[in-house]
């Protein structure tokens, strides 16, 4: 079940994320709605808010994910740039969240690189940005702990230019 009392699906079904903004009722944001992940912003614009003016919703694309990343990790002062964060993703899964790396030394050590900035488990666990999915495979939870992981280890994912 997720925070928001949904059941959490998988297979063919979309996936959910609850998503809780300061005092308001929780919300279900889709997490995934495609096969494949598109590498070029659908719009201009970063996100969208709603009549309310309570939730941004961040499009369900290779935008939104990086767009609501640095929003999070603004929150938890990780720094990193769009660009950035971009050019990693293209290099490291071609913008596929799904994307799984079962050819390298971790893979065959058993622990093999996942999602869309190909991070391991125990790296995964250990730079998890609280307020996101507790899940590799999330492309928002992926980017903030790979970006948590190279501030720690490179002062900034804006300082990585190859495998890291």
């Amino acid at each position: 079940m997720t925070a928001s009392g949904l059941p959490r699906r998988f297979g063919h079904s979309r996936l959910v994320r609850s998503f809780a903004v300061a005092g308001v009722a929780a919300i279900a944001l889709p997490l995934f709605g495609a096969t494949t992940a598109s590498a070029v912003p659908a719009t201009p614009t970063a996100a969208t808010t709603s009549a309310a003016g309570a939730a941004t919703v961040y499009p369900d694309n290779l935008d939104g994910w990086i767009r609501e990343s640095l929003s999070v990790m603004a929150q938890h002062g990780i720094p990193g740039s769009y660009d950035s964060i971009h050019r990693n993703i293209l290099r490291e899964s071609s913008g596929n969240p799904r994307a799984i790396n079962l050819w390298d030394s971790n893979a065959v050590a058993g622990t093999p690189s996942k999602g869309l900035l190909q991070v391991i488990d125990p790296t995964f666990r250990a730079y998890h940005v609280p307020g996101t999915v507790f899940d590799p495979f999330d492309p928002v939870a992926n980017i903030a702990a790979a970006c948590n992981y190279a501030a720690d280890r490179y002062g900034s994912i804006d300082n990585v230019f190859g495998a890291y």
